[in-house]
């Protein structure tokens, strides 16, 4: 009874469109519910009656009633054609419906976006936090950090010389001496391009060293002394190195093919010969270094002479070695000196411990002793 009610209100509605005391009479005759039931559809009938007969129907069906399709198609087709003015408002009805659903989903899809950034960086815990100079302007450099930067010590002897006395100490000073013979045929006075060919090769002893030792610690379960991180401390210091002559002398195709097939062979080398005799690979190291402090002291001869411009240091010197804002190539290049001096002590130390019978690790290792 209750269906067949609502039916008949709903067919009155649509087709006829009556007033709310029609309906009532309509419903209070003696075929219907009883009276608190007509009462009641009387009641819902007057609060719809004031809308528009197609709109009313559109409402009911689509968002209270929620009609199947059936009935859907069965309503409408008894309902009267629909007005220009409801045309009009359920249409504008719609598009406000679409836009606000654009609108949404650009919402969630920001705010998904945005959170897929926020797990990109932050979901391991390894973002980077913001790193400023002494002057609160921002670090620009993440190929070393400020704690990793000093002064260079520049009182440091620049003359001293390790005498080969031993057999393995003539044949590391004279390898070494044979090397500079190639070295100078295709480089002479480009020190620059010099320079930069023997920082490709002196960052290797140091990697290599404490590669080796590393993995020795891990095999035998023991203390490196600090030696480790004294050799990586050498090679990451000539790899600065090699980063400032890059910016003053940009390599040609051939020269960067040429430090391919050098570094291969070296490495190679190096590798076999710390493996055999530590302590002449370390010595050969040291003599490696003394003849880069005399190419460094050759090339600040051209420069004082003025054969060399003395062009203004790159951004990455003055921050890593804490030079002034003003400094030169001159300054540049004294502090890389100085650096080869310290890793000439370093190295020339290190194959005296082996000398003497003893481990690295038996004597203290010069860390921060660039």
């Amino acid at each position: 009874m209750n269906q067949l009610l609502a039916r008949s209100v709903m067919r009155r509605l649509v087709n006829s469109g009556s007033n709310c005391k029609r309906c009532i009479s309509s419903l209070s005759s003696p075929s219907s519910l009883p009276s608190s039931s007509a009462a009641a559809a009387a009641a819902v009938v007057c609060k719809e009656v004031h809308k528009p007969s197609s709109e009313s129907v559109v409402m009911l069906s689509g968002k209270r009633l929620g009609f199947s399709g059936q009935r859907w198609r069965m309503m409408s087709s008894t309902s009267e054609p629909p007005t220009k003015k409801s045309t009009s408002s359920s249409t504008a009805v719609r598009k406000e419906d679409e836009k606000d659903e654009k609108t949404s989903g650009a919402a969630v899809e920001k705010m998904e976006r945005k959170n897929d950034e926020v797990v990109i960086s932050s979901y391991w815990g390894v973002s980077r936090r913001k790193i400023t100079r002494e002057d609160g302007s921002v670090w620009p450099w993440n190929c070393f950090m400020p704690w990793e930067t000093y002064q260079a010590d520049l009182s440091i002897d620049i003359s001293k010389h390790h005498v080969p006395k031993t057999f393995l100490d003539k044949v590391a000073y004279w390898t070494v001496k044979i090397l500079r013979i190639p070295t100078d045929i295709f480089f002479k006075k480009k020190y620059g391009c010099r320079a930069m060919m023997l920082e490709t090769v002196a960052g290797v002893p140091g990697m290599v060293g404490g590669m080796l030792l590393h993995l020795r610690s891990l095999r035998k379960f023991e203390q490196s002394g600090g030696w480790i991180k004294a050799l990586l401390e050498e090679a990451e210091n000539e790899r600065m190195h090699l980063m400032t002559m890059v910016e003053l002398v940009q390599p040609k195709w051939y020269e960067r093919l040429l430090v391919l097939a050098v570094q291969g062979v070296f490495f190679n080398f190096y590798l076999v010969l710390y493996v055999l005799s530590p302590k002449l690979a370390h010595r050969i190291v040291g003599y490696l270094e003394e003849e880069a402090i005399h190419s460094y002291t050759l090339y600040l001869n051209d420069i004082d002479r003025g054969e060399i411009e003395n062009i203004p240091a790159p951004a990455i010197a003055i921050d890593y070695w804490r030079l002034p804002k003003d400094a030169t190539l001159k300054d540049v290049i004294t502090v890389i000196r100085a650096d080869e001096a310290h890793h000439r002590d370093v190295n020339h130390f290190a194959s005296d411990i082996h000398y003497q019978g003893k481990k690295l690790q038996e004597a203290a290792a010069p860390i921060g002793y660039h």
